[in-house]
């Protein structure tokens, strides 16, 4: 039996070794469900691996209620493990729920589970996807999609009719799949622990899995594993010959190069669906009567998806362009060639900027490793990686789970649905992020999903039940009210569809017209349909509520965008650039249309850093914002420094966040203090150096810093940069009264301010240890100039080196602690020399020094022994005449 069976920690067990009672449960009889034998061939079928596994699998869920099944690409378990366990005892003619990550792979292993009994989709084996349902009162397995899980568990926590459950591919490690799980697992230990879990996955790390089911299990949970049967695929690296070539051009190149060198179909991964249609057209050449080229991507059309990957027969031979939607659960016949771009393309949401925006990123090792196996499952195949094989030492060994960077919001309705506030209450295998949580709580109460206390509100429950995320479900149902339900399901069908009018203009009012036309868009137009039927069974339980107002023909999309988007509703700065209630930036080609409107109500854009790209949008007056959300604006006093302005803003406003409707100057009491302090915010934003600095107070604060390195417990104020920006109220506020603007700073009385940093006595401190000038030799009393390097503070010291004759030691600051860094000069004013060891220059670099100046400089003195001679500032001859 080519299986192993594996328990807690890891640690592989045998049979006789696993827990009791599970030995005996491999020796019942088999039993039977349509023509199918437990552990043996099924007529007219070819044995797959994982039939070797299905005793121990039976044996694991008779004797316990969850499992973790690993099995490799092409092992059978999609379709052969459900067909195994309908006429299990313990199922007691319940049915089976499995979960598949893609409505593709749910439709395909329905219909094939259906064709090895016999039967047509919907008797035994159903579907139930999106917007789409065959089930019947015969069915006893139905696959079903992520959303279609979640919405079973909300309307039934019970799963009464459920038997097992069984999370297929779960490696994916979907956002629905992670909840899915989480609510079944409560469902288990709270309503229903007869409930079968079955976690099936192919390249999943287990540990995690297996320690979150043994949690709080009674017993060890099984994990079994079947090799499966792959046939040998050799890999070829092909890299791009040069780093900026386009990822499509190259991948056509390769299509070309495997056709050429290899017989069969091609399955070519990309990372969406812009990049398969470049392809597309690049191939536009080797199309002819054997040789066709398909698209493959979730938001094809049914048929189109089917006819992907429908065999051909030779010498017929097809290019599958797929994006990651072919990674598992799929067998497209005829496949023994896989090109993998080494690219996907996921969704990151930002919890800083609120929004979402698509990544391109380097698939992992074990994604990877999936789209290779493509090109073994039916024959032996090829690879080509479009990377170096060294490129794969820095690739991650599983695909980051979605939940870690998913927008939280839809999660978190389903949650209050299911009477939990926060999703610390449930087990998970990666909690939701608390910062994205702490971002969708108030968007779900600013949707009305929620009240104050993260409860359910009879309208969230509405929301809930409908296929769309929050926002556009909130839309929806508020639509109905203003008479709007038509333009809202097309604009909710629309969010997750192709643009119908690839326009790079924002106005997504022309986009509408055209779909109420009918003039593009079939596919979004029956969604709305079916997305219209749900919204009117949800609205049903909720109060009719009669028309606020009439809305304009020429707003209409933009009162939806705002009913959905409310954070986004957007006021002009300048052409094309706008600021959002969030207070986020947005901006528009000056070219757009839409780039002169004085207010927007947003829908797409991107969640990079910065300014965010407005990609739809729509015009709305300042009157109908006001009309829809009057009763959540809010009155704020505000004295904020204007980054823009470069000044302090006083100023009592009315509006929503950042979207202003109405703005005063504010007076009053207490309004200079309000003001100093905004100016104090100004400067630490600007920095210090906006003050009006001088040279002589630079210096004194290099020399109050060299007196405190050199006398750390001295207490010496700290006046670094830091320093100062994190006290200043409490040394600069009492000289910022009266300033209101940057250009007032020149009057701060900045010498004050500093000055009084230091207490009187200290003051007459600082001039000892750090002098701003020094005595020489000559009689001259010459600048001390004090410099930061990264030593520290050094004081320098330039001097003409003839009014240092005769000085033997070096000169010292703070106490003697700090030498001084002399600079010896030549008479007219240029570096000679530097150093702190004015004894060993006179010894050992003055007579070279000497040597090349005397000729020079001849009408100044250059002893032989300066130490014995005279310092001066004089020349020779003004010195005779001295004499």
């Amino acid at each position: 039996m080519d299986a192993a069976l594996m328990c807690r920690g890891g640690r592989i067990r045998t049979i006789d070794q696993a827990r009791p009672g599970f030995k005996e449960k491999l020796a019942e009889p088999s039993f039977r469900c349509g023509g199918f034998v437990l552990g043996k061939r099924m007529p007219n079928h070819t044995s797959l691996p994982i039939e070797a596994l299905l005793p121990e699998l039976h044996a694991a869920l008779s004797s316990g209620t969850r499992c973790i099944l690993e099995a490799a690409p092409g092992a059978g378990k999609t379709t052969r493990v459900p067909l195994a366990l309908l006429g299990a005892d313990w199922l007691a003619g319940n049915g089976i729920l499995m979960l598949e990550p893609r409505r593709m792979a749910a439709r395909n292993a329905a219909r094939y589970m259906a064709a090895l009994l016999g039967e047509k989709v919907g008797q035994t084996v159903g579907y139930r996807v999106r917007l789409e349902s065959r089930v019947s009162a015969a069915t006893r397995i139905t696959v079903v999609t992520e959303g279609v899980l979640t919405r079973l568990l909300q309307d039934d926590p019970e799963l009464r009719g459920i038997g097992c459950l069984i999370f297929d591919e779960f490696h994916e490690r979907s956002l629905n799949a992670d909840l899915g799980l989480a609510l079944a697992l409560d469902c288990q230990q709270g309503l229903r622990d007869d409930l079968r879990l079955l976690v099936m996955s192919a390249t999943l790390d287990a540990g995690p899995l297996l320690r979150l089911l043994e949690r709080d299990a009674a017993e060890p949970v099984p994990v079994l594993r079947s090799e499966g049967r792959v046939w040998p695929v050799e890999t070829r690296y092909s890299p791009p010959p040069r780093p900026d070539m386009p990822v499509e051009t190259w991948v056509a190149d390769v299509v070309r190069r495997a056709l050429r060198e290899e017989p069969g179909s091609l399955l070519v991964f990309l990372p969406g669906a812009g990049e398969i249609r470049k392809v597309e057209a690049l191939l536009h050449d080797v199309r002819s009567g054997t040789v066709s080229v398909c698209p493959l991507y979730g938001d094809l059309p049914a048929a189109e998806q089917d006819a992907a990957i429908a065999p051909v027969r030779e010498p017929q031979r097809k290019i599958v362009l797929a994006t990651s939607i072919a990674e598992t659960s799929l067998t497209i016949e005829g496949v023994r060639v896989v090109i993998d771009s080494g690219l996907a393309r996921t969704v990151r949401f930002d919890a800083g900027t609120g929004m979402s925006r698509l990544v391109t990123e380097r698939v992992s090792l074990a994604s990877a490793d999936q789209r290779r196996g493509r090109a073994g499952r039916t024959e032996a195949g090829v690879c080509y990686r479009l990377w170096h094989q060294g490129e794969e030492i820095a690739m991650s060994a599983h695909a980051r789970p979605e939940i870690l960077d998913a927008d939280m919001a839809p999660l978190c309705l389903e949650l209050a649905v299911w009477g939990v506030g926060q999703p610390s209450s449930l087990c998970w295998l990666d909690e939701p992020p608390k910062e994205a949580v702490a971002q969708a709580l108030p968007l779900l109460r600013d949707l009305e999903a929620v009240d104050a206390a993260g409860r359910m509100t009879a309208r969230g429950r509405a929301m809930a039940r409908l296929p769309l995320h929050p926002r556009l479900a909130h839309m929806v149902l508020s639509a109905g009210a203003l008479g709007l339900e038509s333009p809202a399901c097309l604009l909710a069908a629309m969010a997750g569809e192709r643009d119908p009018l690839r326009s790079r203009d924002a106005d997504i009012r022309p986009r509408l017209a055209l779909l109420e036309r009918g003039g593009a868009g079939a596919r979004i137009r029956e969604s709305a349909r079916q997305i219209a039927r749900q919204a009117s069974l949800a609205a049903a339980s909720l109060p009719k509520t009669a028309p606020g107002f009439t809305v304009d023909e020429a707003e209409q999309a933009g009162v939806l965008l705002a009913l959905a988007y409310p954070d986004r509703l957007a006021q002009k700065r300048g052409k094309g650039s706008f600021r959002m209630v969030s207070g986020r930036g947005g901006f528009l080609e000056p070219d757009d249309p839409l780039a002169e409107e004085e207010v927007l109500a947003i829908g797409a854009v991107n969640g990079g850093s910065g300014n965010a790209r407005i990609w739809q949008a729509a015009p709305l007056s300042l009157e109908t914002v006001t009309a829809l959300f009057q009763s959540r604006f809010r009155e704020t006093e505000e004295v904020v420094w204007d980054p823009r302005e470069e000044a302090v803003q006083a100023r009592r406003r009315v509006g929503l966040g950042a979207f202003v409707v109405e703005e005063r100057p504010l007076g009053g009491k207490g309004l200079a203090e309000r003001t100093a302090r905004a100016v104090l915010e100004g400067i630490r934003s600007l920095g210090l150096g906006c003050l009006p600095w001088t040279e002589e107070l630079e210096q004194w604060r290099l020399r109050v810093r060299l007196v405190r390195d050199a006398d750390p417990d001295g207490g010496w104020p700290d006046v670094s940069d830091e320093a100062l920006l994190r006290e200043l109220d409490e040394w600069l506020e009492p000289f910022v009264q009266g300033i209101s603007r940057r250009s007032q700073f020149s009057r701060i009385d900045l010498a004050s301010a500093l000055h009084a940093l230091l207490p009187w006595n200290r003051q007459r401190a600082l001039e000892d240890a750090a002098p701003t000038h020094m005595g020489v030799p000559s009689g001259s009393s010459v600048r001390l100039r004090y410099e930061c390097t990264a030593e520290g503070v050094v004081p320098v010291l330039a001097v003409k080196l003839q009014e240092l004759f005769g000085m033997q030691a070096s000169p010292s600051v703070a106490g003697g602690r700090v030498p001084v860094l002399v600079h010896l000069l030549s008479p007219a004013g240029r570096p000679l020399q530097i150093t702190r060891d004015l004894k060993g220059f006179w010894k050992n670099g003055y007579q070279a020094v000497r040597a090349e100046m005397r000729g020079r400089y001849p009408k100044h003195p250059w002893p032989e022994d300066p130490s014995a001679a005279m310092p001066t500032r004089l020349t020779n001859r003004r010195l005779q005449k001295r004499s």
